[in-house]
């Protein structure tokens, strides 16, 4: 099936808050909406409307024959009001939010340990990983990730269940994603291990015009090992 063949997908799409401003979270693959269940309060706090999209093979969202960033992109234009006051995205959501910017228009964006190229052996350890998402346990998170919640492990095995393996066959390692440019402010949240983020790729990105900001002592999902350094990290963005 070609790419203009493929049918885009109105996406399932969770919201929270009434606040004068809006901003939309978007999760990467395995995940879910669920993964901002502790966001979302505090952005609500701050006077947002929050829209959380579960992508295309995951969450509420069906699945699909067919996944790539680009058509998980064109299913965020398709679902998402355009002018968003901010739009920030995790892990593989970055590209994805990437490819969406000029489709959804945001005011501002943040990529949070963005997964926007990988080398092949990251490659391996993702496709590895993404198939014993099925038998994860509760124990088995607890051990990756020590300072996670209980309510993060129930968000992050919720997840795990119900998404669709295939949706990282996309994955390659000659695959770049990361924009030439940032397209409106950008800010690039690097997590204190550097491992996405790495030094040499941060000033690669202060070049093309993003901001770039790291959350000392956190892993690759920020806003569940460190909830506060994750939003104070986000002065004046949010």
């Amino acid at each position: 099936m070609s790419r203009k063949d493929t049918p885009l997908m109105k996406l399932a799409l969770h919201e929270a808050g009434d606040g004068d401003r809006t901003v939309l979270l978007v999760h990467g693959v395995m995940s879910s909406s669920s993964t901002w269940r502790r966001v979302a309060p505090a952005l609500v706090e701050r006077g947002y409307r929050v829209l959380m999209p579960d992508l295309r093979g995951h969450g509420d969202s069906p699945h699909a024959d067919e996944y790539t960033p680009e058509l998980l992109a064109a299913d965020l234009v398709e679902t998402v009001p355009a002018g968003v006051d901010l739009a920030l995205a995790h892990s593989f959501g970055a590209p994805v939010l990437a490819l969406a910017v000029a489709g959804l228009r945001p005011a501002r964006v943040v990529y949070s340990d963005p997964a926007w190229k990988l080398g092949a052996t990251s490659v391996d350890e993702v496709r590895e990983f993404a198939q014993a998402t099925k038998s994860a346990t509760a124990e088995s998170i607890r051990q990756l990730c020590p300072r996670w919640l209980p309510e993060d492990i129930e968000a992050e095995l919720a997840g795990y269940a119900r998404w669709d393996v295939r949706a990282i066959e996309w994955l390659q390692s000659d695959r770049d994603l990361i924009p030439a440019r940032a397209e409106v402010p950008s800010l690039v949240q690097g997590a204190g291990d550097h491992h996405l983020v790495p030094d040499e790729l941060a000033e690669r990105l202060r070049a093309r015009g993003f901001e770039v900001v790291y959350v000392p002592d956190t892993g690759h999902c920020i806003h569940r090992d460190d909830l506060d350094g994750f939003l104070k990290s986000l002065d004046g963005w949010l």
